[in-house]
């Protein structure tokens, strides 16, 4: 059964006194092994956005992978991280890890549903001597301010420059944060002013072989003004008290 709205006021359908209380299981975080807490935060934290990253290694290869452990996380200036773990199997550095710090660039390119397919093939474990643009047959754009291509087939690619390094936890996910230093929009989802994220269809990471599109898109008004008045129409309610 799916969830149904209700018009009583959100204290009351939320009063304690009034609901059947759940039952949790309790897992203590502390000495949890590293593929239960995988298991775990990947399963709790969702959806995820993708980036499909696109780097260049010493050779001239193009190495195109995806992370769903990304997000932005600065605006002055624009700024995103990725955490790049060791391989599972013989805890190597990844192919897209050592290329982003030997040249200390790399590109984000937004995965879509009609990009899901390439995008996932493109997450297998490839040789270091094999570049999985080529590979895949992926189309390439040349980028603007980095070595790295754009893929051809993603409506939103941002170029960036590698600005700090973090080492997490035991050592087994760094984290590589990026200053974004050109965006390019496809018109089909870029109006000048703001990006259609219905119309770009990005895919998410779930828990588990399991991807997510955007299903419905859910509008409620602005509640503090965001940097540049995005989405701001300054009728918030005012607050009491």
């Amino acid at each position: 059964m799916g969830w149904r709205a209700s018009s009583a006021p959100w204290n009351r359908r939320h009063d304690p006194s009034r609901m059947t209380q759940p039952v949790f299981d309790f897992v203590d975080g502390e000495g949890l092994d590293s593929a239960a807490a995988y298991r775990l935060i990947v399963g709790c934290v969702v959806p995820r956005p993708v980036a499909w990253i696109t780097t260049v290694d010493a050779a001239g290869r193009v190495n195109a992978a995806p992370f769903s452990s990304y997000n932005y996380v600065a605006t002055s200036p624009p700024m995103l991280a990725v955490n790049i773990a060791l391989r599972a199997g013989d805890g190597a550095v990844k192919d897209s890890a050592r290329n982003i710090l030997d040249s200390r660039e790399f590109v984000v390119n937004v995965a879509t549903e009609d990009t899901l397919e390439a995008m996932h093939a493109s997450a297998a474990e490839y040789p270091p001597d094999v570049g999985e643009a080529e590979a895949l047959g992926l189309a390439l754009l040349p980028s603007r301010h980095v070595r790295p291509p754009r893929l051809a087939a993603t409506p939103v690619q941002m170029e960036c420059r590698l600005d700090q390094v973090v080492t997490l936890g035991r050592g087994v996910n760094t984290l590589y944060i990026g200053e974004v230093v050109a965006f390019h929009l496809s018109r089909d989802v870029y109006d000048g002013n703001r990006v259609d994220s219905a119309r770009m269809r990005p895919v998410a990471r779930l828990g588990g072989p399991f991807y997510a599109a955007l299903g419905e898109i859910i509008h409620r008004p602005m509640l503090q003004r965001p940097p540049g008045g995005e989405g701001w129409t300054g009728d918030a309610p005012a607050k009491k008290g």
